[in-house]
Parts: structure tokens; sequence; C-alpha cells
């Protein structure tokens, strides 16, 4: 039987190797090994074949070497949500993992001169190929343009437009929080309060706005608001102060689900029957939502098929893949136990 390394002086065989049985490039061997979809089925069958022949046997270091990379990705957040940070990781590592690249995640102090010089420090650090950069790090001003600087590629989510980075995969927010005003005035709702997310984040004060202009739109004034910090303590909170108002509202709108539960809790404390007497409804879609008694309405953000669709880009980005267009997945309101026409 013919030793298919002796053609390679006995050593193991490499992707180069691979690559001249199969007579491509090493960069088509490198799209096969990674799962691409860019290389055509003749091409890759040719591939497959010539790895079977040589019994080769891909090496992450040896890949890494001779392509110049760490085949590292890091993903760089200033998020204290378990529940949604934990989905989005799920999504970046599956993808990351299924295109041959590790993930390592890093928290990141939310400040312009600190953040930006703690971010580069890492990718310096960690060599990473590229990072995936969650809101509101990405919305920290300079840091695309550090990152352009440092060449590092990045790959960013964000609610609103942001210049400078590889690629921005946009989730529209304020569209979103508009549904939920719209969703709520036509339960019959005109008592309706809302607690926000901290206006320093620009994902907060996107869904701020978009809930007040469609309330505005209806002639229907907003009872009132208080900023929170998207925590449970927040959402306590502001629900005990809303509803100790002269008039309480009917409604309360949460701008994440943690703070909704807040409002749940006071509700159940209170004797306040949800939804008959009150309807509350939160922002994200989480686990957190089912878990609730009653079930939470909220907005579903598909943070899972975001970290897809935001991980392949990256990794087309770093590996010189000609850029595709990024669809944007929708989101969408979530009705449930929590919310229903307000009493008569």
């Amino acid at each position: 039987m013919d030793d298919p390394q002796s053609d390679f002086g006995g050593s193991e065989p490499t992707i180069a190797d691979v690559a001249t049985v199969a007579g491509v490039s090493i960069r088509t061997v490198s799209r096969v090994l990674n799962k691409s979809p860019k290389v055509n089925k003749d091409t890759r069958e040719r591939i497959q074949a010539a790895i079977d022949k040589l019994n080769f046997k891909p090496s992450l270091r040896a890949r890494a070497l001779a392509m110049g990379r760490s085949l590292l990705i890091g993903m760089v957040h200033h998020d204290r949500n378990a529940l949604v940070l934990d989905t989005v990781q799920r999504g970046v590592g599956q993808e990351a993992t299924g295109r041959g690249y590790e993930v390592i995640s890093h928290a990141v102090p939310l400040t312009e001169e600190s953040g930006i010089d703690h971010i580069l420090d890492f990718a310096r650090r960690s060599r990473v190929d590229g990072l995936i950069v969650l809101p509101p790090v990405s919305g920290i001003a300079g840091l695309p343009e550090a990152l352009k600087a440092e060449r590092v590629h990045a790959v960013a989510l964000s609610s609103v437009p942001i210049a400078g980075y590889g690629a921005v995969l946009l989730s529209p927010e304020r569209e979103a929080a508009g549904d939920v005003a719209r969703y709520l005035l036509s339960l019959g709702h005109r008592h309706i309060a809302m607690i926000t997310g901290p206006q320093a984040m620009m994902s907060a004060c996107e869904r701020r706005q978009g809930f007040i202009a469609a309330l505005e739109e209806a002639d229907t004034p907003l009872l009132g608001e208080i900023e929170g910090d998207y925590s449970l303590a927040a959402g306590i909170a502001a629900a005990r102060a809303l509803l100790s108002l002269p008039t309480p509202p009917t409604a309360i709108f949460a701008a994440n689900d943690i703070m909704a539960a807040g409002v749940l809790k006071v509700a159940a404390e209170r004797g306040i029957a949800v939804p008959a007497t009150l309807s509350v409804v939160g922002f994200d879609g989480s686990l957190l939502a089912e878990m609730l008694t009653p079930s939470l309405t909220t907005v579903v953000r598909p943070f899972g098929e975001m970290a897809h669709i935001a991980t392949r880009h990256l990794i087309d980005l770093i590996e010189g893949e000609p850029p595709v267009e990024l669809a944007v997945p929708p989101l969408a309101l979530r009705e449930s136990q929590s919310s229903a026409p307000p009493p008569a």
C-alpha cells in the first residue's frame, strides 16, 4: 500500500501539501477547513479527496502560523445582564467554532479614555484577529478610529449607525419601542408611564424617544417617567414612585425585562392585579420574561441570530472575503400574560 506521506519526505502532510495535490491555493483549502460557503462543490470535493488521500489532520496552531493569525476572536462588552450576555456569547461561539476560531469574552469599563486604552491593551495582549463590539461599548467615541489605527478588524452591534467600524449590525430599537406605545394605545390605555434605561446610553435614548414619539403622534402625553439603570432595584424603586402618583398608570413600559420584573414585584406587594389593573411590558425577550408570573409581554431581540451574523461577517473581513450586506433580524413585540385592556 502506498504511504501518503512518502511523497513528502515522511513528514506529516501540511495544508500546503493538500493545496498542491488539489491544485488550489492554500487560502482555498483554508476556506474549506473553516467551512466557508464560498467554495463551489467541485473544488470542495477535490480538496476533501486530497485531505483523505494524505490523511491530513489540520492543526489549529499550524494553521494559525501558516496564515499569520491567532484564530482568536475577542468579544468586548459592558453588560451586567447575564441572560442577554450568555445568549450573545453562545451565538458568537457557535459561529466562530464552525469557522475554526475560538472566542475570548472580555468586559471593559464604559469611559472614553480608559475604555479605549483597555480594549487596545486587550487586543494586543490576546493577539485576537478581530473584535465583536457590543453596545454600549460600541458607542464609545473614538473607539472605531483607534481600532482601525491598530489594524484590528471590528464588527459592532448598535442601535444607531456608527462610522469607522468594519461593519455595524443595527438593531432598530426606536421603532420597536414605538411599537410598544402603539400596542398599549390599541388596548385602550391612556395613563401610560415609562421606566427608561440610563440616558447616557444610545440604546436607552432610542427606546425612550421612540416610545414618547409614538404617544405624541396619538396626542397622548406620557403620564410619568423615571430613569433606571437596567437593574431590578431600579425597576422596584421606579415602580413604587409611579404607582404612588395621584393618578396611577394603567400601563408601565420598562426599558428592559429586569426592570419590568421589578414592576411586577411591586404590583404583587401592593395587591395590584396584573394585567387586570396594570399592564406591564418589558424589552429584550430574555428567558426571564417567560420565567415570571405572569409571563411578560416584551420586545424580543434576536441576540443569538445577531451574534451569528456579526461573527460571520467579522471572519469574512479577517479572511479577506468580499463584504456582503448585513441583514438585520427584526425586533418583534411578543404579547403574553402581563398586558390587557385597562380597567373599565
